[in-house]
């Protein structure tokens, strides 16, 4: 286990060595799960999206970067970035969901896994400033409580809807990528574990890279101290012991028992925002080819993060080639 100077008053390890981490399980999914989540998928496929493309706001990196808008379930209008080739037709799509704290700009997500590639950047509702909804919170730890009183109403069901969504605008707004193979995708965080909730049911993407994932294994998440949007679902639990049925759910690691893409998962053994168990219980319940690789602190900064993202950056591009790199567009 990495030990961390911190001012944590508890042990972000949770006092976890990996060998423990790689034997935690999931919870068995609810009756009706997987028809929960087919059902949501199919609505969102019959959202006409309406992508529209603005004006370019940035080239670097072999894509030229512009602000794009769709429509998801229920109306809502969503915005964030679309990444397309400097240079000739996209031969790669990818779909690249956000941490908890919103996107405000591209960032990190570009240089894209693949070159050639296109992707769409989507702000899912009530995150970060393209993101924002009326009546959506849009800071994370009143975010994860908002409808969470039932399945139906939790907004993390609609905000894994708002990924399906920027799919098909992706593929609205790039046609050439119909030809070109499944679509790629990328999450961190919060993203990460809506990739988990989304991934099974939509046979669009081929292969999946999930850094440190959360809500995986909640009732093992909610005896875990954190910080961040974790720890408000822990306060809400103690005082609504009943949301444990909705959150069932809405498990990553429930979901990745239904997941059967080849499934690349970055998990950390010290992590104060989202619990490493939940993480690992994500990538040990996977049902597809996965890989794991392991770091050793998650939402935390130490003195070789640095280097150990230029690691994970590496492993992602060798996977994505290796998964999706032989495919390009009809000719």
């Amino acid at each position: 286990m990495p030990s961390f100077v911190h001012d944590f008053p508890f042990d972000p390890s949770y006092g976890c060595a990996l060998d423990v981490l790689s034997a935690i399980p999931a919870p068995p999914a609810p009756d009706g799960f997987a028809d929960f989540w087919r059902a949501r998928y199919e609505t969102a496929r019959q959202v006409a999206t309406e992508p529209e493309i603005g004006p370019l706001e940035d080239e670097r990196d072999g894509v030229r970067i512009h602000g794009v808008t769709f429509t998801s379930v229920g109306g809502e209008r969503l915005g964030g970035w679309l990444a397309l080739p400097a240079d000739g037709p996209a031969r790669h799509g990818f779909v690249i969901g956000h941490g908890y704290g919103g996107r405000q700009e591209p960032g990190s997500a570009v240089p894209l896994p693949l070159p050639g590639a296109a992707a769409i950047l989507p702000c899912v509702r009530g995150m970060g400033a393209r993101g924002l909804v009326t009546g959506v919170p849009d800071v994370a730890d009143a975010h994860v409580l908002h409808g969470i009183e039932s399945r139906e109403t939790y907004v993390i069901g609609d905000c894994v809807a708002d990924l399906w969504c920027a799919a098909s605008a992706l593929h609205e707004l790039v046609p050439e990528l119909a030809g070109a193979g499944p679509l790629g995708y990328l999450g961190e965080s919060f993203g990460g574990g809506l990739g988990a909730l989304a991934l099974p049911w939509d046979d669009r993407f081929g292969a999946a890279q999930l850094t440190v994932p959360t809500f995986g294994n909640h009732p093992l998440r909610l005896t875990l101290p954190c910080v961040g949007s974790g720890e408000s679902v822990r306060g809400y639990g103690r005082e609504h012991p009943g949301v444990t049925e909705v959150l069932r759910y809405f498990d990553a690691a429930t979901a990745a028992g239904f997941l059967e893409l080849p499934t690349l998962v970055a998990a950390a053994l010290f992590d104060p925002s989202v619990p490493p168990p939940g993480q690992f219980a994500v990538y040990n319940a996977l049902a597809g080819e996965r890989e794991l690789l392991v770091l050793s602190s998650g939402h935390f900064e130490h003195a070789g993060s640095v280097a150990e993202t230029a690691g994970l950056v590496a492993e992602r591009r060798r996977f994505f080639g290796e998964r999706l790199g032989s495919v390009g567009p009809a000719s």
